[in-house]
């Protein structure tokens, strides 16, 4: 799947598993198209992997997600999995989003698959 907002970095780390940041900074009319790649990565991961649960719990994947808008107040930003929409306030400016998606070498092996041609 091609992706023009997420550049995705990965770590590997010695017990298999990886994490995949990406950072992306959009103005307002942006804000659209890069939630659309949010969406589409997280839709995979849940429907590949079942529902985000943390490592520590026994889950398969997990993520974190986390946005500051232009004067680099938090903004909420969720993904509700049940609807597969991302949900992130209206804003003026310039908003960024910190994309945090980490799994065991399964994940990790398939993600790469996905996304990171």
């Amino acid at each position: 799947m091609e992706l023009e907002y997420l550049l995705f970095d990965a770590t590997d780390e010695e017990d298999g598993s990886c994490s995949f940041d990406a950072l992306a900074s959009v103005t307002p009319d942006h804000i659209s198209p890069l939630a659309g790649e949010i969406t589409q990565v997280l839709g995979w991961a849940h429907r590949s992997f079942g529902a985000a649960v943390p490592a520590e719990d026994g889950g398969g994947w997990d993520f974190d997600l986390q946005a500051v808008g232009e004067d680099d107040a938090p903004l909420t930003i969720m993904y509700e999995a049940a609807s597969g929409r991302l949900v992130l306030p209206q804003v003026r400016g310039r908003v960024t989003v910190a994309f945090t998606v980490s799994g065991p070498r399964a994940f990790a092996d398939a993600f790469r698959e996905a996304f990171a041609g």
